[in-house]
């Protein structure tokens, strides 16, 4: 047992550093697709040149990044046959489905329209080269749309049963698993935090440019653009985010209660943890404070319900774990003898928390036989490490709220044509680039940890989701993920600061007239 618990963590360890390392291109992909198809439509309408230079430009850099987030990607799909087979086993008729079709549907038609978009400049008419643009904005949500309804099955299983006969889970409804109110919210938080990460990533480019006097035209109007949409898009983010914590709670409780750092029962109306040290070995927080009454209308939006905390929810793990005992202990008898009627009645009337029973086997291989220590124990094993999901809920909250306020001031700024006045804000503005990348990451965390230890909530754990590798085959599959991944960061940055210090190509600058004189006036516009 000790052996396979080293697989499992070593299995999720490979697990959530490729996808920490791939979620560092996502967003930004997701969000300059928009952008580009921003500033091209501008063009499309003014027939302003300038609009034309910004998204010939900015789609350079969103060239690279695409390249390398497809490259860090495409090994996440086959790491669920390698590494985890139990979980592909026992759900990919269900998690296959989206996945097959992003691929059909929205991966090709991006890889596709991304060649006509860049090679197409002087090849394509003005309205047919932005529908090739709008096209490739198109695919990169729909990409994303199509994986959120995978991940949100595995948040909040829905439209399925699972078949005893098969020992798999099977899909009885397609638009109940698109259609999931966790998939579609998770959907569009994410779509527009990559939104907020392009808007910072284009403002502190220009900032850049603006501070040396450099592609002065094309850098005030990009930050002008990309700071407006990042308002909205900051607005958006906060506020959905709300919503999806909103059906984390009801779908996820024992998220919630690592969120909010509750060891107990919260009564209305609850107070916000603003700051806490959780001590999840003794079940209390060593410190906290408090903002009062704040957490109950933020969590329940009403101001009279209560919150279950860690104590009341382990319980209600225990109750679940002594009723689905009985379904685990059925399916072996059917496994033997799917004739047996008795067998059947007793898995149907226990089905639902066959989950829960999974998680006491890890301790004992005859459920029957469980002690009341060992139930307590799995029931314990419901609970997610709270430390880390209480601080990286913390840290994606206040990241979001300071690059609301740092685009608000970068709109003000930038409308007023007082950014000439304001170095200190040009200077601060290439610094921000990585907040909104940190703010997506800890989101991450709290979405993917904060669900543990499931694979599939409430259906199937992650102890019994990994392949049976040898721990020396982790070990070198791990550490050579790592250092390939850290090589396209690399590769990444390298490419990145070549061409923002090459800037626009000779081509797409602006014309020059006397360098004293022509800076002076269009910094004073800035």
């Amino acid at each position: 047992m000790q052996e396979l618990d080293t697989v499992i963590e070593l299995s999720r360890t490979q697990f959530a550093a490729t996808a920490l390392y791939h979620y560092l291109f996502v967003p930004l992909t997701l969000g300059l697709s928009v952008l580009l198809a921003t500033m091209e439509t501008i063009y499309v309408i003014t027939g302003r040149d300038i609009y034309r230079q910004m998204t010939h430009f900015w789609s350079k850099l969103f060239a690279i990044n695409f390249a390398l987030g497809v490259a860090t990607g495409l090994t996440m799909e086959f790491e669920f046959g390698t590494n985890w087979s139990t979980y592909s086993h026992f759900v990919g008729d269900i998690f296959g489905a989206p996945l097959a079709i992003e691929g059909l549907m929205a991966f090709f038609l991006e890889s596709t329209f991304v060649g006509l978009m860049l090679f197409g400049w002087g090849k394509l008419s003005r309205g047919k080269h932005l529908l090739v643009t709008y096209m490739v904005a198109l695919g990169s949500n729909l990409s994303a749309l199509w994986i959120l309804v995978a991940n949100g099955y595995m948040q909040n299983p829905v439209g399925s049963v699972f078949n005893p006969d098969t020992m798999r889970m099977e899909l009885t409804s397609l638009p109940d698993l698109i259609f999931s109110p966790e998939a579609q919210a998770k959907f569009v938080h994410t779509s527009i935090a990559g939104y907020v990460t392009a808007a910072i990533f284009v403002v502190g480019i220009s900032a850049f440019y603006l501070l040396r006097r450099r592609h002065i035209e094309l850098a005030k109007r990009s930050f002008r653009v990309a700071a407006l949409f990042g308002v909205f898009a900051t607005v958006g983010v906060i506020s959905l985010g709300d919503a999806l914590g909103f059906i984390n709670g009801n779908a996820q409780p024992t998220k919630l209660a690592a969120m909010e750092g509750l060891w107990e029962t919260a009564e209305a109306p609850a107070g916000f943890n603003l700051i806490a040290w959780p001590n999840q070995e003794e079940k209390r927080n060593d410190f906290e404070l408090q903002v009062p009454y704040l957490l109950t209308p933020l969590v329940t939006h009403t101001f009279d319900e209560s919150i279950p905390g860690v104590s009341d929810l382990e319980a209600d793990a225990e109750a679940k774990i002594r009723d689905g005992i009985p379904a685990l202990t059925a399916l072996k008898t059917l496994r033997e003898n799917p004739d047996d009627a008795d067998a059947r009645a007793t898995f149907d009337a226990h089905q639902d928390n066959l989950g829960y029973a999974l998680l006491v086997q890890r301790y004992v291989e005859d459920v029957s036989q469980a002690t009341d220590a060992q139930i307590a124990q799995a029931a314990a094993d419901t609970i997610p490490p709270v430390a880390p999901v209480f601080w990286s809920f913390r840290i994606m909250v206040v990241t979001a709220f300071l690059m609301m306020a740092f685009l608000i001031l970068a709109v003000i700024y930038s409308l007023r044509s007082t950014l000439h006045r304001n170095n200190w804000f040009l200077r601060l503005a290439p610094w921000m680039i990585p907040v909104p990348f940190i703010a997506n990451e800890a989101g991450w965390i709290v979405a993917e940890l904060g669900r543990q230890p499931w694979t599939v909530y409430g259906q199937l754990p992650t102890w019994l989701s990994a392949s049976t590798h040898s721990v020396g085959y982790m070990i070198f599959s791990l550490v050579g993920f790592v250092l390939l991944y850290t090589l396209f960061i690399v590769i990444e940055m390298f490419l990145m600061v070549k061409f923002i210090r090459l800037g626009p190509s000779e081509d797409q600058h602006e014309p020059q007239a006397e360098p004293t004189q022509r800076h002076s006036s269009q910094w004073s516009e800035a």
